[in-house]
């Protein structure tokens, strides 16, 4: 098993343990930097993703925003699909908006006015949600754009992160199976695909019993702030 990948996997899973993303957000630009190629970088993190969001569900299923959800199969998950078959043949670079979203969406706790502005921005939520499906398509960092407009709902830490996670989970299975569609070739073992994802399981039951479970919702709020901030300001620094 490639090291780099291992500690790749270690760090960001748990990123993901805590919010509900970030394997794919963080784990697929570092994977890239260390030289390998964007399918392989999916064919690698996409197990460990859907396994650990699978788990977070199962904890907090009752949780779940139901109609959020539903919205995701339907206007997010068919353009993902759709750009992530053409993805091969077209380059897009759009990092650094992203991450000037965040940094914007992550000062909304203090400042009204872009409070107002984030509100403007997700209210229509469908034609959002069809925006982030091309952006997970095309750079995988669809999940930021996901935790801007679940962080906007102000929902209990549980019912953020099983939201997200199940968003997560069945937006990474499609592409999985999108990669297995067009014939995508790895160069990752499959029994080293399945060692990383019993890592990726293992760093979720700990990280959920040392750190997610002392989290009180207000906490959580704030900490989800700085992981908005944060992952707007790597993602711009990533790009330059």
């Amino acid at each position: 098993m490639p090291v780099d990948i291992l500690f790749t996997v270690i760090a960001v899973s748990v990123i993901q343990s805590i919010f509900g993303v970030g394997v794919l957000l963080f784990g697929t630009p570092i994977l890239l930097l260390l030289g390998y190629e964007f399918v392989e970088a999916l064919g690698v993190l996409l197990p460990v993703s859907i396994a650990i969001n699978t788990l977070q569900v199962l904890r907090h299923y009752r949780e779940l925003d139901t109609a959020f959800y539903k919205n995701i199969l339907i206007y997010s998950v068919p353009v993902v699909v759709i750009f992530l078959a053409l993805v091969t043949s077209v380059k897009i670079n759009i990092t650094p908006v992203i991450g000037v979203l965040l940094i914007f969406v992550a000062l909304k706790s203090i400042s009204v006015f872009i409070e107002h502005k984030v509100q403007s921005i997700v209210k229509y939520e469908r034609l959002y949600l069809m925006v982030m499906g091309m952006v997970h398509g095309v750079s995988n960092l669809g999940g930021s754009l996901l935790t801007v407009i679940i962080y906007s709902k102000h929902y209990p830490k549980d019912k953020t992160r099983v939201t997200a996670a199940a968003s997560y989970a069945t937006v990474a299975l499609c592409q999985l199976l999108t990669l297995f569609w067009v014939g995508s070739e790895f160069s990752v073992s499959y029994f080293d695909k399945i060692s990383l994802m019993q890592v990726g399981t293992v760093m979720f039951l700990l990280t959920e019993e040392m750190l997610y479970n002392q989290i009180d919702n207000e906490k959580y709020s704030k900490l989800f702030a700085v992981f908005l901030f944060t992952s707007g300001i790597l993602l711009i620094l990533k790009s330059l």
